[in-house]
């Protein structure tokens, strides 16, 4: 028998594990893809007695964009939320 574990993180409120041996390969794609699953901590295969992490080559197939942090411009993010706050100041 052979099915996936995809473990949902929600934050504060907790991991969610979605376990169905009906889902396939394709079917966890299409729900990646779609946006129906988000913030994945990641994605299991269990086929007879073995495990395998599948999620790097998943979210791949799913083609989600990957940002890298170093391509992330801390700086224009402190100035946007500082003219934010200015902005949003009693005057």
């Amino acid at each position: 028998m052979q099915y996936f574990v995809v473990m949902i993180d929600y934050g504060r409120r907790g991991r969610e594990a979605v376990v169905d041996p009906e889902i396939t390969r394709r079917e966890i794609i299409s729900r990646v893809a779609s946006g129906e699953y988000r913030n994945i901590s990641f994605i299991h295969e269990i086929a007879e007695n073995a495990v395998e992490d599948v999620t790097e080559a998943l979210l791949t197939e799913a083609a989600l964009p990957q940002v890298p942090p170093e391509e992330v411009d801390l700086q224009a993010i402190r100035l946007d939320h500082a003219r934010d706050q200015r902005k949003h100041e009693k005057t």
